[in-house]
C-alpha cells in the first residue's frame, strides 16, 4: 500500500470520526426527550433521529466518494419503499460489508437496524448512538453458561422480541447477519459447512424477530455481498485498497410458514431451518456465479 494511500485513508478516517461526533450530538438530546412516556412524542422523536442517522450515512458516503471511491455493481431486484418493513439477510465477511449495505440501502428503505453483541455499546460515541437509535443488543450464552445458570435459557428470546416491539409503531429495516460471525476458511472448515462460500446460518434470531414483528413484517431482502478481490478490512476499505464490489439483492413476500413458535414448536423449528438452508444455499450458488462471472472477465 503507498504512502499517498495511506494519507488518503487518515484524512478519511478523519472526516468520519468529525461527521459521527457531529451528528451523535442531535441523536442523543433527542433520545433523552424520547424518553417521555408519550407515544406521539415518541414517535416523533424515532422519526427525527432516524433522520439524524440517514444525513449522517449520507455523509459518509460523500467521504468516501471523494476519499476511496468504488463501484458497486447491483444486480436482482430494485424496487424498494421507505413506508414498507423489511427483514434484511446477508453474508458476513467484514466490517466493510455494513458500510456497503448502507450505501446501497441508504434513503431507499427505512434506516437499517442491526443486532449487535452487547459488548459493543462499548464503543466509544458509536455505541452511545446505537442505544439511542434502537438497535438490539443480544447477548448469546453459551452452552456452559446455561449449564451453570439454567435461568438463563430464553433470556435472548426475550430481549428480541422485547427490542423488536419498538419496531412495530413506524417502518424499519431489521438486519441480520445469519451466520453470526464473520466468514473465514478456518472458521468453516471448524463447522464441516456444507455450504462452499458459506458458514452454516443461524436460525434463532431471525424466527425470533419474524415472530416478533407479526404481521408488521411483510418483506424479505436476502443481500449477497461478493468482493472479487480479497476481502478487505475497513483500513484497507478507506485507504482505497476495495475498486469493485458486487451485490445481489433477491427482495420476497415472508412466507407465513416462516411464522411461528420456534422456540417450542418442535415441528416448526425443523421447517425453518430447512427453509433457511434453502435460502442460504442458492446464495451460495449466486456467490459462485458472480464469482465465474468476474473470473469470465478477467
Amino acid at each position: 500500500m503507498s504512502l499517498f494511500s495511506k494519507i488518503k485513508g487518515c484524512l478519511a478516517f478523519i472526516f468520519y470520526v468529525l461527521n459521527t461526533v457531529f451528528w451523535t450530538i442531535p441523536i442523543l438530546v433527542f433520545s433523552v426527550f424520547k424518553l417521555i412516556p408519550i407515544s406521539i412524542f415518541q414517535k416523533s422523536c424515532s422519526y427525527i433521529l432516524d433522520n439524524c442517522a440517514t444525513a449522517w450515512i449520507s455523509v459518509n458516503n460523500i467521504v468516501e466518494a471523494i476519499f476511496h471511491p468504488m463501484r458497486i455493481h447491483i444486480t436482482g431486484d430494485q424496487q424498494f419503499s421507505e413506508q414498507e418493513w423489511y427483514m434484511v439477510i446477508a453474508n458476513h465477511q467484514s466490517w466493510v460489508d455494513i458500510l456497503i449495505l448502507q450505501r446501497v440501502f441508504n434513503r431507499k428503505i427505512p434506516f437499517l437496524k442491526f443486532f449487535l453483541k452487547q459488548e459493543l455499546i462499548y464503543v466509544p460515541v458509536l455505541g452511545l448512538a446505537w442505544w439511542a437509535l434502537d438497535f438490539p443488543f443480544m447477548r448469546r450464552y453459551s452452552s456452559a453458561e446455561l449449564r451453570k445458570n439454567p435461568k438463563l435459557k430464553g433470556k435472548d428470546i426475550d430481549i428480541t422480541r422485547k427490542a423488536c416491539e419498538k419496531f412495530k409503531t413506524k417502518p424499519v429495516s431489521i438486519m441480520n447477519f445469519v451466520e453470526g460471525t464473520r466468514f473465514t476458511q478456518a472458521k468453516h472448515d471448524k463447522q464441516q459447512s456444507t455450504f462452499k462460500h458459506l458458514l452454516k446460518p443461524k436460525a434463532g434470531g431471525m424466527a425470533f424477530a419474524l415472530s416478533a414483528m407479526g404481521e408488521h413484517i411483510h418483506k424479505l431482502v436476502d443481500v449477497t455481498i461478493y468482493y472479487p478481490e480479497d476481502v478487505p478490512s475497513y483500513w484497507q476499505y478507506i485507504c482505497g485498497a476495495l475498486n469493485d464490489v458486487h451485490v445481489h439483492v433477491s427482495i420476497s413476500d415472508i412466507p407465513q410458514a416462516m411464522r411461528g413458535d420456534y422456540l417450542t414448536d418442535r415441528e416448526f423449528k425443523i421447517s425453518f431451518q430447512e427453509q433457511l438452508n434453502q435460502i442460504w444455499l442458492n446464495k451460495d450458488k449466486q456467490l459462485q456465479t458472480l464469482a465465474d462471472k468476474v473470473n469470465h472477465k478477467v
